[in-house]
């Protein structure tokens, strides 16, 4: 058996689950064990898989490696450095979500370059001694959008450079449905129907997925609409049921479903 593990710290929780889960899910079909334990101040998680399948199980440690720097780190990095103007809070969301995943492609390249699964990980240790021009690579754009935060107390200001770096991210997905009940947003996909969001969360989300083309099936519109409207422009159709007869059946049909 080929063995390797990942050390955080224990006030990384939430993140230490997100990996075990991600892992268990994704290594089940290689045969692999996955355990978590905590102690001494670090949270473990540990995997053992045939060494037949090794090279397969290291695809996987690395998407879910990079995954957790360039969204959990990344967002820890941009709270700490980022000093945006006061603009609304789904905007403000947005934005950090948008430079989240602004050339993503580069930050998955400076991480796998640097890991070696030679030996166990420990997570935070990697991040700060290994990935130095990750971070120089962050505090550059961030510097940017710091040095440009007076142009960015107008609106409209803030939303055209919203828009641009929505456009300039990669398209993740062809299609996607979103649709409005009474307990929230949910996205549909492949027939199958999100858990309720927030309307920050969804904008979130959608950022997150980054769709050719997004159909949304709406009650009312609102703040959030209007958003992804400016940030998704040509790329969004909403649908309101209000205006719109022919719409209250296919709300009807994604609620139901």
């Amino acid at each position: 058996m080929w063995e390797f593990s990942i050390n955080l710290n224990s006030d990384k929780g939430e993140l230490a689950a997100s990996i075990f889960n991600i892992l268990r899910r994704e290594l089940a079909l290689l045969k692999a064990i996955v355990a978590r334990g905590e102690g001494g101040g670090f949270i473990n998680i540990v995997i053992a898989v045939p060494r037949e399948n090794r090279q397969e199980a290291e695809i996987v440690l690395l998407r879910t490696i990079t995954l957790a720097i360039c969204n959990s780190f990344k967002e820890d990095f941009l709270n700490k450095h980022l000093f945006l103007p006061n603009q609304d809070e789904i905007g403000v969301t947005a934005f950090k979500k948008a430079l989240i995943n602004f050339d993503k492609e580069t930050d998955y390249f400076l991480i796998s370059k640097a890991l070696n699964f030679d030996e166990f990980l420990y997570l935070e240790s990697f991040y700060q001694f290994k990935l130095a021009r990750l971070r120089d690579k962050w505090d550059e754009l961030i510097r940017l959008a710091n040095e440009n935060r007076d142009y960015l107390v107008s609106t409209d200001a803030f939303n055209d450079l919203l828009k641009f770096l929505i456009d300039n991210l990669d398209i993740c997905k062809d299609e996607i449905d979103v649709v409005e009940d009474e307990d929230g947003y949910h996205i549909c996909e492949k027939g199958e129907k999100s858990l309720p969001l927030s309307s920050s969360a969804l904008v979130s989300s959608l950022i997150d997925l980054s769709p050719q083309k997004i159909n949304m099936y709406c009650k009312n519109e609102n703040h959030a609409t209007n958003l992804l409207k400016i940030i998704f422009d040509r790329r969004l159709t909403i649908l309101s049921a209000k205006d719109n007869k022919n719409n209250v059946h296919n709300l009807n049909f994604f609620q139901n479903s």
